[in-house]
């Protein structure tokens, strides 16, 4: 029972593995391991002697340090690049004249069904969606089975929010791993692995 584990979400689990720095001669390049687990619908198991799921999978890839090391930068910039948006858009929204809030009821809304910050989509500008397609093509051909097959990516695949950049950021930090629950970007990240 103390080795039990129990998912009541779609989840995967991210982890990295480093391997020591004693390495073979003939290998050029050093790589880290990416350990995976993921879930497609909730379970609970009880008895691992006895357990077995068609919707629990795992796996692992070796991915270049040096290639992880850039994404990440790049996705702290796009993480920045998005806050700005943030700020803009909210120095904008709070333009609105409160007089005009104050007669308008319908457009108050009470504190537990706003949606925090960080979960709301961003207008991305030009820019910023360059520099998002980019990270998530990156993204795409570390994870992806064959990446020499994988192209760029020519839309975003899922809305961006502060959130989801985070996650993605939390995902890709060697030091930790990370939980990425039910979602777009839980979605898209299992479309890469399979």
């Amino acid at each position: 029972e103390s080795r039990a584990a129990s998912a009541s979400n779609k989840e995967i689990n991210i982890q990295w593995y480093i391997p020591s720095a004693a390495k073979p001669s003939n290998d050029t390049e050093t790589k880290v391991l990416l350990l995976y687990a993921y879930n497609t619908n909730p379970v609970k198991i009880s008895n691992i002697k006895i357990f077995s799921s068609m919707s629990v999978f795992s796996g692992h890839l070796w991915i270049p340090l040096a290639r992880i090391i850039s994404l990440r930068e790049k996705l702290s910039d796009l993480k920045e690049q998005v806050k700005i948006l943030m700020q803009d858009s909210k120095s904008f929204s709070t333009s609105v004249p409160t007089s005009f809030l104050e007669q308008n009821e319908t457009l108050k809304i009470s504190p537990s069904s706003k949606p925090k910050m960080s979960d709301v989509k961003v207008d991305l500008d030009e820019k910023t969606e360059e520099i998002a397609k980019r990270c998530l093509s990156e993204v795409k051909a570390l994870l992806s089975v064959v990446p020499a097959l994988s192209s760029p990516l020519t839309k975003i695949p899922f809305d961006v929010t502060l959130q989801l950049i985070t996650n993605l950021e939390d995902m890709f930090d060697l030091a930790n791993g990370c939980v990425i629950t039910e979602g777009s970007l839980f979605n898209w990240i299992i479309s890469l692995l399979h």
